[in-house]
Parts: C-alpha cells; sequence; structure tokens
C-alpha cells in the first residue's frame, strides 16, 4: 500500500500538450512577421476585390520573389553577424556580365550565366576574405564593393555599348533552355506564376533547412552569436563567414539571371538601392542587427509582406508613397518586436 502511494507521488504529470506547444511557437523568429502577414493580407483582401484575384496573387508573388531570395541569403548572413551592402548592385553586375557576353561576344547564354555565376562567387569570396583577415566591420567592406561595382557597371557599359543598358539576348543561342529555367511562367487557372516563385521557394526551403538541420547551421548561429566563443569550441568561423558571403553572391546571381532573361535588357544602375529592403525584408522577418537569432522562413514572409503592401497600395489606388511610410513603420515595429522575441526565447532557453 505504501509502496503504491509513493509510486503515484513521485509519477510526473505529463503536461498539456497545448501550453507548451505555444510556447515553442512563441519563441519562434517568424512569428512576428507571420502575424503581421495575415494583418496585411486580410486589410487589402478587403478593401480591394483585384488583391485576391488570379491576376492580383501573381503579381504580388512576382513581386515577393526575387527580393524574398536576396532577403534569405542576407537572412543567413545577418544570422552569420554580417552586412552586405553590395547585394543590391551586384543583380546588375551578373546582368550585365551574362549580358554582355551572350550580345557583345556572341557567347552561348549558358556559357555567359556560367562566367557570371563565377564572377559572383569571386566578389562574394573577396567580401568574406577581406572581412576575415582584416577585421574590418562588413558595413564598410561591402559599401567599397557596392560603390567599386557600381562604377564598374556603368565603365564598362557605356565603353563597350557606348549607352548605359544591354538589351538583345533572346536572340542569343541557348536563350530558349536558359529562359525556361529562369523566366518561364507556370500556369495555374488564370494565375500566370513567374520562375522567381519558384526560384523563391525552393531557395528558402533549402536555406531553412540548412540552417535548422545541418551543423553549418548551428555554426551561423554560433559566429553571430558569439565569434570569440564560436572559435573557442573549434567552429571554422572564418569560412562560415566567406561562404555566406558566396551563399548571398550566389543568390544575387540568381535574381540578375531571372531579370535578364525575363526581361531582355538590363540597366547599369539596377539593383542599387535594393540592398537596404533585403535587410530590411530579413529585419522584418526575425532577424536582429546583431546576429545569432533569425530565421529564412521568416525573411521570405518579410519579403511577402513587402510584396502585397506595395501592389496592394497600387490595386487600392493609393499613391505610392504611401509605401515608404510603411516601410519606415514597418522596420521600427519589427526591430521592438525581435528584440521583445529575443529576450522570450532566452528566458525560456534557460
Amino acid at each position: 500500500m505504501t509502496t503504491a502511494t509513493k509510486t503515484s507521488e513521485t509519477t510526473p504529470v505529463p503536461e498539456p500538450a497545448g501550453p507548451a506547444l505555444l510556447q515553442r511557437l512563441a519563441v519562434r523568429p517568424e512569428i512576428g512577421a507571420a502575424l503581421g502577414a495575415l494583418l496585411v493580407f486580410v486589410f487589402f483582401s478587403i478593401i480591394t476585390d483585384r488583391f485576391l484575384s488570379p491576376l492580383g496573387v501573381a503579381t504580388w508573388l512576382d513581386d515577393s520573389s526575387t527580393l524574398g531570395i536576396m532577403a534569405v541569403a542576407v537572412a543567413l548572413l545577418m544570422i552569420g553577424g554580417e552586412f552586405d551592402l553590395s547585394a543590391g548592385v551586384l543583380t546588375a553586375s551578373t546582368a550585365l556580365v551574362t549580358a554582355l557576353l551572350a550580345v557583345e561576344a556572341g557567347w552561348n547564354v549558358w556559357f555567359a550565366l556560367l562566367v557570371s555565376l563565377v564572377f559572383a562567387l569571386t566578389v562574394g569570396a573577396f567580401n568574406g576574405w577581406v572581412v576575415v583577415r582584416t577585421g574590418l566591420p562588413s558595413f564598410i567592406v561591402t559599401l567599397g564593393t557596392f560603390l567599386a561595382l557600381q562604377g564598374l557597371n556603368l565603365g564598362v557599359t557605356r565603353l563597350v555599348t557606348d549607352t548605359v543598358q544591354v538589351s538583345g539576348v533572346r536572340s542569343a543561342d541557348g536563350y530558349e533552355s536558359a529562359g525556361w529555367v529562369f523566366a518561364s511562367t507556370l500556369n495555374i487557372g488564370d494565375a500566370r506564376i513567374q520562375a522567381s516563385v519558384v526560384w523563391w521557394i525552393v531557395l528558402t526551403a533549402l536555406a531553412s533547412l540548412v540552417l535548422v538541420r545541418t551543423k553549418f547551421g548551428n555554426w551561423i548561429f554560433a559566429v553571430g552569436g558569439s565569434l570569440t566563443s564560436a572559435r573557442a569550441v573549434g567552429v571554422p568561423a572564418d569560412r562560415t563567414k566567406i561562404l555566406l558571403f558566396m551563399t548571398t553572391a550566389f543568390a544575387g546571381w540568381v535574381v540578375g539571371s531571372c531579370n535578364i532573361l525575363r526581361f531582355g535588357s538590363v540597366q547599369a544602375n539596377q539593383g542599387v538601392g535594393l540592398e537596404l529592403h533585403y535587410i530590411i525584408a530579413a529585419v522584418v522577418g526575425g532577424c536582429l542587427l546583431t546576429g545569432g537569432f533569425g530565421s529564412a522562413i521568416g525573411a521570405a514572409i518579410g519579403a511577402l509582406i513587402f510584396g502585397m503592401a506595395r501592389q496592394g497600395i497600387v490595386f487600392a489606388r493609393w499613391d505610392s508613397d504611401w509605401f515608404m511610410l510603411f516601410l519606415g513603420v514597418l522596420l521600427l515595429a519589427a526591430v521592438l518586436v525581435n528584440n521583445r522575441f529575443q529576450k522570450r526565447a532566452e528566458r525560456v532557453r534557460r
């Protein structure tokens, strides 16, 4: 009788699954962005009928996709504790390399794409190498790269074509197959979904898998959370950071390839200023400016909020200047929410 009583007293009572699930969700970096996306979606669905039409959905998904591809890569880099201000102009640089080789040099589009990929990865590796070798802030290093690439884009394009634009890619050899990969459309009912949307979904899923299921993902969080501690436990911090810069460069190549093969032309000043949008989308998605905290899925949701808001404003026939107000308020709110979620997550982990 006594034994039975002791057993019943010491047997732990299982906690309800509901509160535990809610607690786990509450510390996820992307939960704030998901709630924000839901709010924006419901708001524009109510005030304009065009928002939920097949054309409307395809439009805001298209708007979100290229931003989302870059935001996911930038989010990984920010979780690792670094920034890349050259990400926006690199999309133009890679597109220009592809266009100049395919149009002016007469190369097959696939060979031109391969060379532009090597160019992008080289720029990313250079950024990462300079940061880890010199200890300079990545903000300064990539700002220098941004200015250099901007000048290179304008100078080389004007030297070769006497203009600041390269066009005629559609007539180059290999365009049909390359265009199918980077610029085709998928018809779902009355909606025409661009290939960039597929790239966005695939790269987001891959980045999320790497971040939460691999050793490299653990390294990213480690170097962003505490570089000294990461090195003390054997994390290859320098290699991790260089690979992260190369990841943003790869994303820039994907976006540049989608743009040049879809529109058939590229401007030398294309992409300038978008690097801030990538960072904002990552912050809205749960990334902290201090590193060590964030989510690839959250960055994708942040880009989705951008697309829905920007196109929703157009569908509602508002002045587009209101988007900048929305952007500023969204950034400030995201920073406050993210800090709150980080503190909550730290308390739960203890």
